[in-house]
């Protein structure tokens, strides 16, 4: 029987209440204001608008989930896609609910103050240690003002420590407790979710995949554990951290490819398979068309290597220059040329060598694997043709030209092989869209390739087209894609004309599936970066570990108002000064325990080891890679590092205080100056709060004297 009265029993840690109380009224009071586009949403703001209305997009700085939780933030708000990010301070209309569009960001950094408390206490320090911690990231100005806006730095940092803290909580916890294995899953989920915002989550993954697997080596060794329990936990650790992260990663994308279905700007990175499975731009032209090319077919046949803009096998009626400009002689035939707009001068029949006619027959003979062709202009009919005379830009290549016959004893080499490379089976059928084709010159066995270069004003700036017999590189360098497709139905040369001007569209749907979207979209992120150009307020990795920048994120219109990216001065030299020590003091302690001189019993070894991992580890994975990165880096790219090192400062002074300082003078000696540390952290928060905020508005003179460094560029106006 159900015994009365029912009594419950709650342990409340008030500090980590309190700490979690002020994380969220430092990050989401006033959160509307200002009520302008700020820096960086601009950028992430067409994004929002783009999922709003479901039109596709590519975002080559990472994968979507980023940007999914910023839409679902503006989607709560009732946000319908219809604003204009194209300038920073523009306003917000009344119809946008700026909250909304901030929330969720704001929510994730006010959730790091108490994540950091928990952490640092699973580390196995104090209630003290990780109260510093907290209050470190709690007064950290730069971490208040990349919170407040509808950026992703805060959400990135948010899941990478719940993925340690979940770690360590599962590690710290009883070997008999099953129920242990909820916060390895919670892990892994959390390392799939920092991936999904930014791909410099991976450094973080990988750095818990690291700890992990020692953590997994020494469990194997001890042979206090069964066989059969060994097996279980190596095969739920693999399926928690390695398995179900790549399931989510992938899961993010099905999200996303589900949700964007209509054709949009950046359509143009992808392939035309891509492309015609989008409703609308390009699936409206291909719908309907024939799949199988057979001889007869009218085509449009667009170059695989022609990223980010593409380009079609083009011909015109021009030749070329009987000499060029370096003296060199030419075939002096009709231009081929790639050319990057749709025009009727794109289209090509493909001809049987053994036959006359122009047209598709009853039954239509596909085109095989192995094929030998010819490519006739639809426009000229001069066939496409290739031969021993250097092509007019890469000398090292062939000519590639409409065949002209000038009696001058120059024969047609017009026969092409047709090769697919992606066929599944040697007798594959060349296919609409779905097949890339290098086209093998018969005579010499060079292929047809785009060279990239463009001609001069004689062959009206277009893409120079060559046929090359040695080449290097990926196979898409040398394919070609079949876009646009029909059955020729004109024999006659003025009729054909007629029907190459006419329209293609059929009302025929064709799909394309995920994994295939799933694998192209992979490859294009990290292959095709858009064109990075040089910024004010960008900045080297060696830049930030000084602050010798600061980012300007808003002005307002008339008043001296702004809002600045810049860090709590005072924090990030004892971040800094932290990362030296630990550095100093772990050489030190390696070097006397090389020389069998323990400093420190075996368990606290290991507990500073493990805070050398987590936290010097995660600083070094977070900020050596942008030193080889090749891109416009931002002041803001350094937050993840710092907050590893907000965790360490206090972890390490807890550690002198307990084991290098013997004498109860010294240990009130380092608290005083403890608290005189943390006071003028406090005083440099509420110092710069005016910039973390944006208000009160400060004087000229006022905001010169925030200007700690010289290279800081804080802008005003005098009255």
């Amino acid at each position: 029987m159900l015994q009365l009265p029912l009594v419950v029993t709650a342990q409340v840690d008030l500090v980590l209440v309190l700490v979690s109380l002020l994380a969220f009224w430092t990050r989401l009071s006033r959160l509307s204001y200002p009520n302008a586009v700020v820096f960086d949403e601009v950028y992430y703001g067409q994004f929002v608008s783009l999922y709003m209305k479901r039109v596709f997009f590519i975002d080559d700085s990472g994968p979507p989930l980023g940007h999914m939780i910023l839409a679902f933030g503006a989607y709560l708000g009732g946000f319908d896609g219809n604003f204009l990010w194209n300038r920073i301070g523009a306003d917000y209309p009344s119809s946008v609910s700026v909250w909304s569009l901030r929330l969720l960001p704001a929510l994730c950094g006010s959730l790091c103050v108490p994540l950091v408390y928990l952490l640092t206490l699973e580390l196995n320090f104090s209630h003290l240690a990780a109260l510093g911690a907290a209050l470190l990231l709690l007064l950290e100005n730069s971490l208040i003002v990349q919170s407040r806006f509808m950026l992703l730095e805060s959400v990135l940092i948010f899941f990478v420590l719940l993925a340690f803290l979940s770690y360590l909580r599962f590690h710290n916890a009883p070997n008999s407790s099953w129920s242990r294995f909820s916060w390895l899953l919670l892990s892994g989920a959390s390392c799939a979710a920092a991936v999904g915002v930014k791909y410099m989550g991976v450094f973080s993954y990988l750095l818990l995949l690291g700890v992990a697997s020692l953590h997994t080596w020494n469990l194997i060794g001890d042979h206090t554990v069964s066989h059969l329990n060994v097996c279980v936990q190596c095969v739920c650790r693999f399926m928690c951290l390695v398995v179900v992260p790549v399931l989510l990663y992938v899961f993010w994308f099905y999200i996303h490819l589900g949700l964007l279905s209509h054709s949009g700007p950046h359509d143009q990175l992808m392939s035309s398979a891509f492309q015609a499975s989008l409703q609308g731009g390009l699936s409206r032209i291909t719908q309907g068309q024939p799949l199988e090319v057979a001889y007869g077919s009218q085509v449009t046949l667009r170059s695989s290597a022609s990223q980010p803009i593409p380009c079609w096998l083009h011909s015109h009626r021009a030749n070329y220059p009987v000499r060029y400009e370096n003296g060199r002689g030419s075939s002096h035939q009709q231009q081929v040329t790639c050319y990057p707009f749709k025009d009727v001068n794109n289209w090509w029949i493909i001809k049987d060598p053994g036959k006359q006619k122009l047209v598709v027959g009853s039954p239509p003979q596909p085109v095989r694997h192995g094929d030998v062709i010819q490519l006739v202009h639809g426009m000229t009919s001069r066939f496409l043709n290739s031969h021993d005379v250097a092509a007019p830009m890469s000398p090292h290549a062939q000519e590639v030209s409409g065949y002209i016959d000038f009696n001058v004893s120059m024969a047609a080499q017009n026969l092409w092989r047709v090769h697919i490379s992606n066929r599944e089976a040697e007798s594959d059928v060349w296919k609409t869209i779905l097949s890339e084709v290098r086209l093998v010159h018969v005579n010499t066995s060079a292929v047809l390739k785009l060279s990239g270069v463009s001609l001069p004003d004689w062959g009206f700036r277009q893409l120079e087209v060559v046929a090359e017999k040695l080449f290097k590189g990926h196979s898409s360098v040398l394919g070609w894609t079949v876009e646009e497709h029909r059955y020729g139905t004109s024999q006659e040369q003025k009729e054909r004309e007629a029907e190459l001007h006419s329209p293609t569209h059929i009302d025929i749907d064709r799909k394309m599936s995920f994994w295939a979207k799933f694998l192209e979209l992979q490859w294009k992120m990290l292959t095709v970066k858009q064109e990075d150009s040089e910024h004010k307020y960008s900045s080297s990795p060696l830049e930030w570990i000084t602050m010798e920048t600061n980012i300007a994120y808003w002005l307002h219109s008339s008043t001296n108002a702004q809002i600045h990216l810049i860090g709590n001065p005072v924090s990030w030299g004892v971040a800094n000064l932290s990362l030296l020590a630990y550095q100093l003091l772990a050489a030190v302690y390696l070097v006397r325990r090389r020389r069998g001189i323990k400093d420190l019993p075996d368990a606290v070894w290991c507990r500073f080891s493990c805070l050398g991992c987590v936290c010097v580890g995660g600083w070094v994975v977070n900020f050596v890679p942008f030193l080889l990165m090749e891109k416009t880096l931002f002041l803001y790219h350094y937050l993840p590092a710092l907050c590893y090192l907000y965790v360490l400062s206090p972890a390490l002074l807890e550690h002198a205080h307990t084991h290098l300082l013997s004498s109860a003078i010294q240990r009130q000696a380092l608290g005083v100056c403890v608290s005189a540390v943390l006071l003028t952290v406090f005083l440099s928060y509420r110092n710069f709060c005016p910039l973390t905020y944006g208000s009160p508005e400060l004087s000229a003179n006022q905001l010169q004297g925030l200007r700690w460094r010289e290279t800081w560029d804080i802008l005003y106006r005098h009255r």
